[in-house]
């Protein structure tokens, strides 16, 4: 089973994101979705598969405090 945990893109270099997750930061592979710094993402085997509305991700991340 998966679990869908939205992170928020800090910082971008060519096609590879640096993705925080609640404290913990990631390199997540963009080539998939065209993202920007600062939107939600979820992330499957190390690639970005979608992007969430902020509303959304916030929601999401409320369910898990």
């Amino acid at each position: 089973m998966c679990l869908a945990f939205p992170g928020k893109i800090k910082q971008i270099d060519n096609q590879i994101a640096t993705v925080d997750f609640d404290g913990i930061e990631k390199k997540v592979n963009l080539t998939l979705v065209e993202a920007k710094i600062d939107e939600y993402v979820i992330v499957h085997a190390g690639f970005a598969i979608e992007i969430l509305e902020k509303t959304e991700a916030e929601e999401i991340l409320n369910k898990f405090q």
